[in-house]
């Protein structure tokens, strides 16, 4: 549908003349889609510059900036995030519009304080601020046209906040505080009153990162570790192998973010130290951005081996290589010198073969092994580039004769990049970690909350939002604690890494997501298909596709004849989204109306699809049809829950629209973009 400028009518598709007042509409761009995220905002701001510039020439003026646009656009990229404008001295970022991530905090403060050095460099002084929280988010917009990203209290708090820090510092809001506070040294300042706000905002300021760029704060555990006795003893079973055989052994760890595979190894990690042998552990993580991280994990690694930290300049660091490599002879030595510089910041990567580049640190490492049992633990794989995939696979296929154990952990995702990864390797295991039995994740819950016994209602609540996901009982319960007033809000860091997860799926399956979420937590395939408008057997293959990501899952026995039935994995509870009414852009007092397919107005199943009312001309029409499906499903749902036998008919005939007013009204207000809370 296209939106008439003028007057605001819905007209179709093939229309090129509004309808209603004959504005042309050919020259009408489909305005932006929007979404609501949780983002974090970048100010920054010089200081002193206005008084500066007062008497200076313009040209002298547009001097000084210009480079310095250049450095903090650079940063700001390197980081994934996007320049919104510039605003004189004045710059403002958005981390996490259009595509979330969910560390997009720790990606604002971390440009920030590269941002904070490289303004010295210009012997410049800025002030700046990170502030998170949820605004609307216009994904189609072109900031290089004066078109705005975001918009929301986060952006007005982000410059409020980059005005009262101090000279050359910078602050972050209470939400960047609770997401990163485990990543950098912070300070906490006096809560400031600033305009717009009718209480003091509570502030913090950044001072520097815990921990190296890439690498896992080593942190001892907070939680029990419970429900992992099966997977963790398959990790003890390859390690045991390892050593009597002198094997390579590969295990891979999968699961969905947060289900727990940083917490197995990092227990794997303890078990390890206790047992007699001395070994080397070498870990290192894939990033998902910045420059020159190809091979970042397996530098981590070697830089780990050769003791070299971030802070060494490239002269130490090849010293320190140099020493590594001594008991090499000569001619070894320069071949290994050669491969390893690069990877490590000693030398710049010429134009090396890749096999050779690959026989060399393969080399480097099964000398390692040689000297004492290597374990190799490559972090969050679904990142790693297709060269460092091959790296491993390599490395696997042709080492023999030392005890060496490759772990890599990773999402689902990683199945779409390697179909085939890990099959047919000999020695090759893979650990599917699966969400928490309803037990166990009270047990946890219990521990977290510091309370043997829970309110039925409150434990009730916590399980179901939970979903048997570790990282969001962990949130869940901070947030429980913390705010103490029953409420279940969803969690920043919960819902970044929801969004994060749904901003990887191509637009036709994240609008499948979309319209499922419209119908509940449970669905079917023949009801989503109805609201899209699409063919039933396309959305059963895409939701076959989401499954296997984790995202939906289905249920054994469906409560709809003939029908499969799907739910939400994790149990999660939809989240508000702003809908896109015909591709228009969000607007006061626009009725949201889930979009239905045009032209199907066949007597269908309930669950299946719409009832008979005839063709939906008008949007109440569109929107009757849309609430008698929720009502199907609905139905279906408390048949379910009851083991009610099933009626063949499900469905009746509209008779009333005033027969409901509550659920009539809940049907128009609910948006066909609802996000779905997924792991």
């Amino acid at each position: 549908m296209i939106l008439c400028p003028t007057c605001g009518e819905e007209n179709p598709e093939r229309a090129r003349f509004c309808l209603a007042c004959a504005t042309p509409l050919e020259a009408v761009a489909g305005p932006p889609d929007e979404e609501r995220k949780v983002v974090s905002v970048l100010f920054v701001d010089l200081v002193g510059f206005t008084g500066r510039s007062e008497h200076a020439d313009p040209e002298d003026v547009r001097a000084t900036l210009r480079p310095y646009h250049a450095r903090l656009k650079q940063e700001i990229e390197r980081f994934g995030g996007t320049v919104e404008k510039f605003v004189g001295d004045a710059v403002m970022a958005v981390f996490g519009a259009p595509v979330s991530h969910e560390d997009d905090p720790e990606r604002a403060v971390r440009a920030a304080l590269r941002i904070l050095e490289a303004v010295e460099e210009l012997e410049l002084s800025v002030r700046a601020a990170v502030n998170t929280g949820e605004a609307v988010v216009a994904l189609g917009a072109r900031p290089a046209e004066g078109e705005g990203i975001v918009a929301g209290d986060v952006v007005n708090t982000a410059a409020r906040l980059q005005a009262v820090a101090p000279v050359g510092g910078l602050v972050v809001g209470e939400a960047t505080y609770r997401a990163t506070s485990g990543l950098f040294e912070y300070e906490q300042l006096e809560p400031v009153s600033v305009k717009g706000k009718s209480e003091p905002v509570s502030l913090w300021q950044a001072k520097a990162a815990r921990m190296r760029f890439g690498v896992d704060v080593e942190a001892g555990p907070r939680t029990p570790f419970v429900g992992r006795a099966d997977d963790f003893a398959v990790l003890q079973s390859a390690y045991a192998r390892m050593l009597p055989e002198s094997s390579v052994q590969l295990v891979t760890v999968t699961g969905e973010p947060g289900v727990g595979k940083t917490r197995l190894l990092a227990e794997f990690r303890t078990w390890v130290d206790d047992q007699p042998e001395i070994i080397y552990w070498r870990q290192g993580r894939s990033l998902p951005y910045g420059e020159g991280v190809t091979y970042w994990a397996l530098g981590e690694m070697v830089k780990a081996h050769a003791g070299i930290l971030e802070s060494d300049d490239p002269e130490e660091a090849a010293a320190k290589l140099e020493y590594v490599l001594g008991e090499e002879d000569n001619a070894d030595r320069d071949w290994l010198r050669a491969r390893l510089a690069p990877l490590v910041g000693a030398g710049e990567s010429g134009a090396v073969d890749r096999d050779e580049s690959f026989a060399a640190w393969r080399t480097f490492l099964e000398g390692i092994a040689a000297q004492r049992p290597l374990i190799l633990v490559f972090e969050d794989l679904h990142w790693a580039s297709e060269a460092l995939l091959s790296f491993v696979e390599h490395l696997v296929d042709w080492s023999t004769g030392i005890p060496m154990l490759v772990v890599c952990s990773a999402r689902p995702e990683l199945y779409e990049r390697a179909p085939g990864w890990g099959g047919g390797k000999r020695n090759s295991t893979t650990i599917a970690l699966s969400p928490l039995t309803g037990d166990d994740t009270a047990r946890l819950l219990a521990a977290l909350l510091e309370r043997a016994v829970l309110p039925a209602e409150t434990q009730t609540t916590l399980l179901e939002r939970c979903g048997g996901n570790p990282l969001y009982a962990e949130e869940f319960a901070r947030m429980v604690k913390e705010r103490g007033d029953g409420k279940m809000a969803v969690p920043e860091t919960v819902h970044a890494l929801i969004a994060a997860r749904l901003d990887t799926l191509p637009a036709e399956r994240k609008s499948l997501l979309h319209d499922a979420a419209v119908v509940g937590k449970v669905f079917w395939a023949g009801a989503v298909a109805s609201m899209g408008g699409l063919d039933v057997d396309e959305v059963r293959e895409g939701l076959h596709t989401l499954a296997r990501k984790e995202l939906v899952r289905p249920v054994r026995t469906s409560s709809v004849e003939d029908e499969v039935e799907y739910a939400f994995s994790n149990g999660g509870r939809p989240c508000r989204r702003p809908r896109r009414a015909a591709r228009a852009p969000l607007r006061p007092g626009a009725r949201a109306r889930p979009r239905v397919g045009r032209g199907r107005d066949e007597p269908r199943r309930a669950g299946s699809t719409l009832p008979p009312h005839g063709r939906p001309a008008r949007a109440g029409a569109r929107s009757l049809r849309s609430r008698e499906l929720l009502r199907a499903g609905a139905r279906a749902r408390r048949r379910g829950r009851a083991g009610a036998p099933r009626d063949p008919r499900v469905a009746r005939p509209h008779r009333s629209t005033a027969g409901s007013p509550r659920r009539g009204r809940r049907a128009r207000g609910r948006s066909r973009g609802t996000l779905p809370s997924l792991g």
